[in-house]
């Protein structure tokens, strides 16, 4: 399916049957196109189609971050109709057409598709009106949800006609569901006791995330809701109603805490986790539950049980969130500072992502291997500049840069521009960065 539901296109204005048709016969003509020589078809096509779409679901007032976004969009939608219509093995046919954009809006089929388009006409219909709950949940407006959940009752266990099947629950959590409706509005805490008074079900499944997740899963691992400083208001709201707090898949593959480790949500974890949720080894160490941890070890290291998977995770999230006593002690007992998932990104590499100048002293003094490199080629030092580079403070990293020069860390004679600071504190030791042009591929300019 198209990438992912989160992915999703929002439908046009006054969607039909019919306009839809007469897209899918436009989408043909340009894949035909494309394979007799028009290598600008099928990006001409997306181009008229996508760039109207993403427009009418804006945000943001920035116009170069608006042009990005509708560049990646663009991109994503036209690579994944040439799989679809002209790659090798592909049938270029109406039906494939019609396939290709029923999944770009989140359908897993034309009829499928179909049956949703022909409802929506229909303002009384079950669809229409989940539709227009959906709208209403991200869009803070409590008013009309309540109306729309009178009309029907049935409505806030119905499940979404997209691929995710997801309830109106889950789109509180801004996370999963279509992109263009990640928000989080100012009352979501209001509007989620609303949909749990009316009867929702606060542990059903959506099929997202290679897992079926649930509501506090996906709350849980979403930015919106902690960039709006409500996640464990929210986390907590749902507990009081009887969410499982260790439904093994909540976040989609993995429980909800270990979920949490992985997108960024610490606070979120440490919550679920002085609420009684269950740890195994790789959550217990990203929360810093030591106590927890020593029972994974015996005097002679890891205990046989131990799944490596969950060691090296749960060590790689100790180095990320700064949990000294627990990095220290897996150390003392045998875990390699080296070890990582097969992608290259050791723990130092991970302190160096998460700015934990601490943590990288004390792998330096478990001798951690500065010059291993991870999947990009960055070694610990390159990691440490490109995080720099990508929004890190420039104190912390100065320091971390000047830690990793004593320690033996090697310095090319040239690096990719990263902030004033740091090139200056570069060029002490004697490395310069290159024009910009160079690490573009442009050419330079007399």
């Amino acid at each position: 399916m198209f990438p992912n539901p989160q992915a999703a296109l929002p439908l046009t204005k006054n969607p039909t049957v019919k306009k839809y048709q007469n897209l899918a016969q436009q989408l043909l003509r340009a894949a035909r196109a494309f394979n007799a020589g028009d290598e600008a078809a099928i990006t001409k096509w997306t181009e008229k189609w996508v760039e109207p779409l993403e427009l009418s679901k804006v945000t943001t007032k920035d116009a170069k971050r608006l042009q990005r976004m509708i560049d990646r969009k663009v991109d994503e939608v036209e690579t994944f109709v040439t799989q679809t219509l002209v790659s090798k093995n592909s049938k270029r046919t109406l039906s494939r057409a019609r396939y290709a954009i029923a999944s770009v809006h989140g359908f897993k089929s034309w009829a499928t598709f179909v049956k949703h388009l022909t409802a929506l006409s229909q303002n009384s219909s079950t669809i229409a009106r989940f539709e227009k709950a959906a709208d209403a949940i991200v869009d803070g407006d409590l008013k009309t949800l309540k109306r729309l959940l009178k009309q029907e009752p049935k409505l806030v266990r119905t499940s979404s006609t997209r691929e995710h099947h997801a309830k109106l629950l889950h789109y509180v959590s801004a996370n999963g569901v279509e992109g263009y409706r990640q928000k989080t509005p100012s009352n979501i805490v209001a509007i989620t006791k609303a949909l749990l008074d009316a009867g929702a079900n606060v542990n059903a499944e959506a099929v997202v995330y290679g897992g079926s997740a649930t509501t506090l899963g996906l709350v849980a691992t979403s930015s919106p809701p902690r960039n709006a400083g409500v996640q464990n208001e929210l986390l907590g709201l749902l507990i009081d109603y009887g969410a499982n707090i260790d439904h093994p898949t909540a976040a989609g593959r993995s429980s909800a805490v270990n979920g949490c480790l992985a997108n960024g949500c610490f606070n979120a974890a440490a919550y679920l986790a002085n609420n009684g949720a269950a740890l195994n080894l790789e959550a217990a160490a990203g929360v810093g539950r030591l106590d927890l941890v020593e029972k994974f070890f015996n005097a002679s290291g890891v205990r046989k049980n131990v799944k490596r998977k969950e060691l090296v995770s749960g060590f790689l999230y100790a180095c990320a969130w700064g949990q000294t006593n627990v990095v220290r002690f897996m150390l003392e007992h045998g875990v390699s500072p080296a070890v990582h998932r097969g992608d290259g990104q050791s723990g130092p590499h991970w302190a160096a992502i998460a700015g934990q100048l601490e943590i990288l002293k004390l792998l330096l003094k478990f001798e951690a291997p500065l010059e291993s490199k991870n999947m990009y080629g960055g070694t610990v030092l390159g990691q440490t500049l490109w995080s720099a580079a990508h929004g890190g403070d420039p104190k912390v990293y100065s320091e971390f840069i000047e830690t990793l020069i004593a320690a033996g860390a090697k310095l090319n004679d040239r690096h990719v521009p990263v902030n004033k600071t740091i090139d200056d504190l570069l060029r002490k030791y004697g490395s310069v960065p290159e024009p910009t042009w160079y690490w573009y591929g442009e050419k330079p300019r007399n």
